[in-house]
């Protein structure tokens, strides 16, 4: 079955959260400060930085497709984060949350570009071209994600995976973005 998940926005402000709550998915009120609304603040913010990254003029156009597939995931991500696992489906239907084949899409991209890369053998500096830049600062954004999902007491596992095969990912993307011309790490090189 496919969970319906209805959106209606007719306004923006509710000042429900002036106080510093606010609703989860499932009505109930929590702190601005807690575990589950910090794991989906990360992954809002991950989306946003992937949406600065696929602007980069030198991105490659399937990484961009991709990448604008991953955006719409991450609503996924961010909707089962904020539904707590005993919540009771709606009258619409079962709650959304991450399913194992969004998972496996990712491995198989990863599996994909990384056979055209080069073997590593440093550990990369963030950096190089734009698009790699980028995609540095969204895979360190998305492993502050799942480290926040991770201190959700009853998050969905398949939240967990799908965070650690993005941040995979976006490692795999940043060197191919960089076409072969990385910066390596250089153990040592600045010591007198």
């Amino acid at each position: 079955m496919v969970a319906v998940v209805t959106v209606n926005l007719t306004r923006i402000y509710t000042r429900l959260g002036d106080g510093g709550e606010t609703h989860l998915g499932d009505m109930s009120r929590v702190a601005k400060t807690h575990p589950r609304i910090e794991a989906y603040g990360d992954v809002d913010e991950l989306n946003a930085q992937i949406g600065v990254a696929v602007t980069t003029p030198a991105l490659p156009a399937r990484f961009a497709q991709w990448l604008r597939t991953i955006q719409n995931d991450l609503f996924d991500v961010g909707a089962d984060l904020a539904v707590p696992a005993e919540a009771q489906p709606t009258k619409a239907g079962e709650r959304l949350r991450v399913a194992p084949q969004q998972v496996e899409r990712l491995e198989a991209l990863c599996d994909e570009v990384n056979a055209t890369l080069e073997p590593l053998r440093s550990f990369v500096l963030p950096g190089g071209t734009p698009a790699a830049a980028h995609l540095h600062v969204c895979r360190t954004v998305c492993r502050r994600a799942e480290r926040r999902a991770v201190a959700v007491a009853d998050v969905n596992p398949e939240v967990v995976r799908y965070l650690n095969r993005l941040s995979d990912l976006l490692f795999i993307l940043c060197r191919a973005a960089n076409d072969g011309e990385e910066p390596l790490w250089e153990p040592g090189a600045t010591r007198v």
